[in-house]
């Protein structure tokens, strides 16, 4: 098969970038899209070897360090990229890419993140963060989103099969495009994040400090608890905000590398997250660490982690974004930390592994094809309203032409074989022939 992988924009390698590399290991030989790529020369090797085509966005003025700014022409650029020359096309959206346009006889599955979240569920807190609750610009800005959101809704269509990276995304595609979705957690390296020695008492958040992340809320839970230490990794706009909120068992280390963040997922007692994540593969690689996660009952935690009311848990589940409810989770995971075993928590933490992920997005995709070739197959007569069985509708058309010719000498041609039902204004009903020629 011809294939064709489609991603929004390719600027660094995080969370949605892990699922264009697996899609690329799957298939090799896939031609890879893209609105954009600005990839920095050492955050390439994801990439194989392919180079990536990109749209006119690439050539803008500025689109280097601005790229974002032409959100209002995202639609209408990703429209433009020819991919009529592929079998299947397999989108991996957290904006535009899944509005690629594909024929009927071309394949589309679709890898969604979510819904464009700042013009869906988090317009306030996107508007909200950039300062844009009131004013002229805040209206022109509500107004692209709103084309946006439209959109958005009527890309939808050209998807054959929706597959979400968590339940709670799926959810958002349901509510966003009334579609229903397959649930394909991505890949997590599990093997890089493995067990070592006891351990500390101390608790660990990673997070970029932006404020959806709400690192602030932990950082005030942690200042009600004395007794308890909190390490903070990550760096961001809010960063200079926790530094002055933290009190003195709170330790902020900015941003490290690797062999650091995972000597403290080794290390910490647990990992605590307050932030509603799509999924939230940090989450998953604390559980293969061995460590217990504490974390927000809501977003991608659902799946990722096996709270107390579990045979075997692998953490705490909390309900609130507020201090109150981290703190009562916190104390609910010291009196049951012995109901926590590491095992469980690696053990669990498979279920997310880089072979899991191609496994079953290999058979959602194997599925899409079936059932793409199995509709292809098929040619079903729909019947009127009200019709009875075995009839068939000749619309009515308003111009001379082959179309009416054709409808008249059929229905002249059916009313004398005694098989007209009913002639109303320019339709007519007709009963198939019970027997003989069509």
């Amino acid at each position: 098969m011809r294939i064709a992988i489609i991603h929004d924009w390719l600027e660094t390698y995080a969370g949605s970038e892990r699922v264009t590399e697996q899609l690329l290991s799957m298939f090799p030989s896939a031609d890879l899209f893209a609105l954009v790529d600005f990839l920095p020369p050492g955050q390439r090797q994801f990439l194989q070897g392919h180079k990536p085509r990109t749209s006119f966005i690439q050539r803008m003025p500025f689109a280097r360090r601005r790229f974002r700014s032409y959100l209002p022409l995202f639609p209408f650029a990703i429209q433009q990229m020819d991919l009529s020359g592929y079998d299947l096309v397999i989108s991996c959206s957290h904006a535009v890419a899944k509005g690629v346009i594909t024929g009927p006889n071309q394949l589309h599955v679709s890898y969604v993140h979510s819904p464009i979240r700042y013009a869906w569920d988090l317009q306030g807190e996107y508007l909200r963060t950039a300062g844009l609750k009131q004013g002229v610009k805040s209206w022109l800005v509500r107004a692209a989103l709103h084309r946006i959101r439209q959109w958005d809704i009527a890309s939808s269509h050209g998807v054959d099969s929706f597959v979400a990276n968590s339940r709670f995304v799926a959810r958002r595609i349901a509510k966003a495009y009334g579609r229903r979705a397959a649930v394909v957690w991505p890949p997590v390296d599990t093997q890089a994040f493995t067990r070592s020695g006891d351990r500390e008492n101390y608790y660990l958040v990673m997070a970029r400090q932006v404020p959806y992340k709400r690192v602030d809320l932990l950082v005030q839970a942690f200042g009600a608890m004395p007794q308890r230490r909190l390490v903070v990794i990550g760096d961001g706009p809010e960063a200079t905000k926790i530094r002055g909120m933290a009190a003195d068992n709170v330790t902020i280390l900015g941003p490290q590398p690797f062999a650091v963040v995972r000597e403290h997922m080794r290390r910490a007692r647990a990992f605590v997250y307050a932030a509603i994540e799509d999924f939230g593969i940090v989450l998953a690689e604390a559980q293969a660490a061995g460590m217990p996660v504490i974390a927000l009952r809501h977003g991608g935690a659902e799946d990722i982690v096996l709270d107390l009311t579990s045979r075997m848990p692998t953490g705490v589940l909390f309900d609130e974004q507020t201090p109150n409810a981290i703190t009562a989770a916190i104390e609910r995971f010291e009196a049951n930390a012995h109901r926590i075993d590491w095992r469980d928590c690696c053990a669990n933490a498979e279920r997310f592994s880089i072979a899991a992920f191609r496994a079953t997005m290999r058979r959602r995709i194997d599925d899409a094809i079936a059932t793409h070739r199995d509709v292809g197959l098929r040619c079903e007569l729909s019947t009127p309203a009200g019709a009875p069985k075995d009839c068939l509708e000749l619309g009515h058309t308003t111009t001379s032409g082959g179309g009416l010719r054709a409808r008249d000498q059929v229905s002249t041609s059916l009313h004398e074989a005694g098989q007209v039902i009913e002639h109303a204004s320019a339709t007519a009903w007709l009963a198939h022939p019970s027997s003989g020629d069509d």
